[in-house]
C-alpha cells in the first residue's frame, strides 16, 4: 500500500460522513511498514468497539478516490467462547478471542436506505503482517505465511469485502 497522508486518510472514507471522518482517530502514520500492508487497518482506543480500514480502490469500484476508508463495529466475543477461528481475508488462526466480527454500514443508494455487512477479521487488522509471516499467531497455521499465492488470495478477499461493502459510493 502506498503511504497516505492524514487529510488524505480521512477523505477516504465512503460510509460515514465528512464531519464524522474529519474526527476519526488515526493511527501514527509514520510509524505504518506501508511497503509491507496491503490495507490500514486500525482499532480505535478510545472505543475498542470501533475499527478503521483503509485500502486501495478495488477495481470497478465507483469511488472518486485512490483509497476506501471504512468504518467498521466489532462485535464483543460471546462469554465463554472457546476454541479457534480463522481470518477471512488472511486466513490467519487464531485463539477464540483473535478473531472478530467486523461490521460496516453500507453508503445508502438512490432511493433505498442503509444496510450493513461484515464478515471475520483478525482482531487487530494485522492480516497484511500475518500473511507475510511478520506477525505470527499462537499455534499451527492452515496455509504457510509469505507464499505468493497466499498474498494474491488476500488482496483479492480485501477486494471482494471493500467492494461489497462500500458498494457503489460516489463520495
Amino acid at each position: 500500500m502506498e503511504a497516505v497522508d492524514a487529510a488524505t486518510l480521512r477523505a477516504s472514507f465512503v460510509n460515514c460522513s465528512r464531519s464524522v471522518a474529519a474526527t476519526l482517530p488515526l493511527p501514527e502514520l509514520a510509524d505504518q511498514p506501508w511497503a509491507d500492508l496491503d490495507f490500514l487497518g486500525w482499532r480505535d482506543a478510545r472505543a475498542p468497539l470501533r475499527a478503521y480500514l483503509v485500502a486501495p480502490r478495488p477495481a470497478g469500484l465507483d469511488a472518486p478516490r485512490a483509497n476506501v476508508g471504512l468504518v467498521l463495529r466489532v462485535a464483543q466475543p460471546p462469554p465463554g467462547r472457546r476454541g479457534g477461528r480463522l481470518c477471512a481475508l488472511c486466513h490467519a488462526a487464531h485463539a477464540a478471542d483473535g478473531v472478530r466480527l467486523v461490521t460496516g454500514v453500507r453508503p445508502s443508494r438512490p432511493g433505498g436506505g442503509h444496510s450493513s455487512a461484515g464478515t471475520y477479521l483478525c482482531a487487530d487488522l494485522a492480516c497484511s503482517l500475518y500473511a507475510r509471516g511478520l506477525r505470527l499467531p499462537p499455534g499451527p497455521q492452515p496455509e504457510p505465511a509469505a507464499t505468493p499465492g497466499r498474498l494474491a488470495e488476500l488482496v483479492a478477499r480485501r477486494d471482494a469485502f471493500v467492494t461489497w461493502l462500500a458498494g457503489s459510493a460516489s463520495r
